[in-house]
C-alpha cells in the first residue's frame, strides 16, 4: 500500500481554509479535524469537511474512563468520519470497550492509538514519571494497543521502523512530525522526518498541516509532497 497524505486543518473553522481546501479537493483524499476546530464549531465542521469531498480523520485523542470513551466512539460513529484517535495511555479496558463500541456501531471506522506525542522528548517523559525513552514507551503502548484490538497507531517518524518490526502488517501507521526537506523549521515538533523518509520507513499515512497551508501556494506545496511520496 502506498503512503497517503493527510491535510491538518489547524484553524477554528473549515471556512478559514475554504479557498485552499476547494483547490485541494480531488487532489488529496484525507483531511484531519482536530481539537481546535472541533471545539470551535463542533460536529458541523466534520460534516462541512466531508461535504467538500474529503475523508475525515477526527483527531480527538479520547482519554477517559472506559464507558465514557465507548459512548464517545458511538457518538463519533454517527458523523462522516473514517478514522478516530484515542490515547493508548487510557489502558487496556478503555481501548477494548472503544473497539467493542466501534465494531457494533461503525465497523468501517478505524480506531487509532496515540502513543507518545511528537512534541515530547525523553526529558518531558521523565517529568511525568515515565523513566523510558520515547521509543521504548511507544513500543510498550503499541503492544498494549494492538493486543486491545486497535488497528492503527499514531507515532513519530523515528518509531516507524521499530513498530514495523513489532506490529502486524495490517496495523496502519499514521505519522505526524513530517517536514519537507529544506523547510528550515520544526515548529513544535521534536521528532521529525521528510515525507520520502517516512514513506520508505513504512508509514501508511503522513500528517502535514503548516508546511502546506502556510506556503505561498498550498496546492503546489501539497503536490510537491505527493510527488515526493510517489517516488519514495
Amino acid at each position: 500500500m502506498s503512503c497517503e497524505l493527510v491535510l491538518v486543518l489547524d484553524a477554528p473553522s473549515p471556512r478559514d481554509l475554504a479557498s485552499a481546501l476547494k483547490r485541494l479537493s480531488g487532489r488529496v483524499r484525507w483531511a484531519k479535524v482536530g481539537l481546535e476546530m472541533f471545539t470551535a464549531c463542533g460536529p458541523d465542521c466534520v460534516r462541512e469537511v466531508a461535504a467538500m469531498g474529503f475523508d475525515v480523520f477526527l483527531d480527538l485523542k479520547l482519554h477517559d474512563i472506559p464507558n465514557t470513551v465507548a459512548r464517545a466512539v458511538e457518538s463519533a460513529a454517527k458523523l462522516p468520519v473514517k478514522m478516530l484517535t484515542l490515547h493508548t495511555a487510557g489502558g487496556r479496558e478503555m481501548m477494548r470497550q472503544a473497539v467493542k463500541a466501534q465494531q457494533q456501531t461503525a465497523p468501517q471506522l478505524r480506531l487509532l492509538g496515540v502513543t507518545v506525542l511528537t512534541s515530547l522528548g525523553e526529558p518531558d517523559l521523565k517529568e511525568t514519571g515515565i523513566d523510558a525513552t520515547p521509543e521504548a514507551q511507544v513500543l510498550r503502548l503499541a503492544r498494549l494497543a494492538t493486543d486491545s484490538g486497535l488497528d492503527g497507531l499514531v507515532c513519530s517518524p523515528l518509531e516507524i521502523a521499530s513498530l514495523r518490526r513489532q506490529v502486524p502488517p495490517s496495523v496502519r501507521l499514521i505519522v505526524p512530525g513530517i517536514r519537507p526537506a529544506g523547510l528550515g523549521t520544526r515548529d513544535d515538533q521534536t521528532r521529525v522526518m521528510t515525507p520520502a523518509e517516512a514513506a520508505r520507513a513504512g508509514a501508511d499515512f503522513i500528517v502535514v498541516g503548516r508546511p502546506i497551508f502556510k506556503a505561498p501556494d498550498p496546492v503546489a506545496a501539497a503536490q510537491a509532497i505527493l510527488a515526493e511520496l510517489a517516488t519514495a
